[in-house]
């Protein structure tokens, strides 16, 4: 039994799309819209080189897992909202996503750092 969701062989990748803004805490994430509403998800990534983390758009064959899971309609409708006068939507990591449509976690990295679980 698998206790971590594994990248699949084969993937899409057709919902959510990458988005660039100047948010405080990140430039690039994945973009989840419906009409004027839309809610961002973030990934935190670690760069070997400078030993630093950052926080970017999600792995691409998560966005429809995320998408098509059960629940995700109603999370979305709760969570997202239009943009703000600085371009910016309503974030969440992506560890709080799948915890919250109970998926199984990716695969939790020492050099991670948590956000409460609020919105960021």
């Amino acid at each position: 039994m698998r206790y971590h969701e594994m990248p699949p062989r084969e993937w899409t990748s057709y919902y959510g799309s990458v988005y660039r803004c100047n948010h405080p805490v990140y430039r690039v994430c994945t973009l989840y819209r419906e009409g004027s509403k839309g809610l961002c998800v973030i990934q935190q990534r670690y760069n070997e080189k400078t030993k630093a983390t950052y926080w970017s758009a999600i792995d691409p064959w998560l966005t429809d897992k995320i998408y098509l899971r059960n629940g995700f309609k109603e999370y979305f409708d709760s969570h997202a909202k239009r943009r703000n006068q600085n371009g910016e939507y309503p974030t969440v990591t992506v560890r709080q996503i799948m915890w919250a449509l109970r998926m199984k976690p990716i695969k939790r990295e020492r050099w991670e750092t948590v956000f409460d679980r609020s919105l960021i």
